[in-house]
């Protein structure tokens, strides 16, 4: 067996960063005690990962690197502003959620078309806070190192939801 579409993959890895100013930087590592565990094929990951992953089995070893292109794109200014402070106030409420606020949370929002996207709280100030829409890695060319761990055929159930269930996957109550 070997990794295509609708394949439960299991791997661990360690991730080095570099924005071409500097040396590789260490950014994460993903062990056997919390492997990543995705299903293969639903567009979670970006495209260039799973294309280095493609056809590998069972306890393959893989080392490659990602240009910052084809990972999250070069980090644009723009994408850093300025939004009212009551952006975050819930309907109904008086004041944001306890620790919403709080330099370096990531704050879940939805653009004007209904897409979910993620800010970085970067500055909170009385009547405005500045926030950043740029992923963590834009900018950054990325250095992966590690080994296929684990490798199943997908349920029906995960193909159809687009996310692995069970250990270390996704749990509907």
């Amino acid at each position: 067996m070997h990794i295509e579409k609708n394949k439960v993959v299991t791997l661990i890895y360690e991730l080095h960063i570099d924005d071409g100013d500097q040396e590789k930087a260490f950014f994460e590592k993903v062990d056997e005690k919390s492997p990543l565990v995705f299903l293969f094929g639903s567009a979670g990951f970006l495209p260039e990962f799973e294309n280095k992953l493609a056809g590998k089995k069972i306890n393959n070893s893989f080392e490659f690197s990602i240009d910052f292109e084809q990972a999250y794109g070069d980090y644009d200014e723009q994408k850093v502003m300025y939004l009212p402070k009551s952006t975050f106030i819930p309907k109904g409420k008086i004041k944001p959620p306890a620790g919403m606020l709080t330099v370096g949370t990531l704050v879940p929002m939805k653009d004007k078309q209904g897409r979910a996207m993620r800010a970085e709280i970067l500055k909170v100030e009385a009547d405005r806070v500045q926030v950043d829409f740029n992923h963590k890695l834009a900018g950054y060319d990325l250095f992966f190192k590690g080994k296929i761990i684990d490798l199943r055929d997908a349920t029906a159930e995960e193909i159809a939801h687009g996310h692995v269930h069970g250990a270390h996957g996704h749990q509907h109550d």
